[in-house]
């Protein structure tokens, strides 16, 4: 059973990764790297958090660390930049509930001025999600920038000629 929720999550952001990165029109070639680093970086998510008990924002760093390392194995293989292939293989990580949420309170505290006990709950909880989405978008950046700053000659080599 474990088993099969780890490649559900991992097929499901697969899916969304290849939706994506459709808007970017790359290159046919990438896509089936494009949606094996989304199912890795998401399952790898997914299982540090629900079976190591990791936070959102280490899980997500992690993840992308691995997104960022594979698209460039993965981008050497078909010559393609490692941020054709990285970027829309984050995307389905993007924490939407904490945004949402975080949009959500702000409009419900604009409404409950008159409230003071209101106010400061949800700005509490306002405060809490941005925090979070916030967090979370930056060390996904961060995570698969990583690779770049440790290899770089390599990163750039992606889709030169050799020789």
């Amino acid at each position: 059973m474990i088993v099969l929720e780890i490649l559900l999550d991992g097929v499901f952001a697969a899916i969304a990764a290849i939706g994506f990165s459709t808007l970017s029109d790359p290159p046919r070639r990438a896509f089936p790297s494009i949606a094996l680093l989304a199912a890795i970086g998401h399952a790898l998510r997914f299982c540090l958090m629900q079976y190591v008990g990791a936070d959102i924002a280490t899980a997500s760093f992690l993840a992308a660390l691995a997104i960022g390392f594979g698209s460039l194995g993965l981008g050497r293989g078909i010559r393609c930049p490692m941020t054709v292939l990285y970027i829309p293989a984050l995307l389905p990580m993007i924490p939407g509930i904490y945004a949402y949420k975080t949009v959500f309170s702000l409009i419900l505290f604009l409404q409950s001025l008159d409230d003071p006990a209101l106010e400061v709950q949800y700005m509490q909880q306002f405060f809490l999600n941005a925090t979070v989405s916030l967090s979370v978008i930056a060390l996904l950046a961060a995570g698969a920038t990583l690779p770049i700053f440790i290899f770089n000659r390599q990163a750039f080599s992606l889709t030169r000629r050799r020789g």
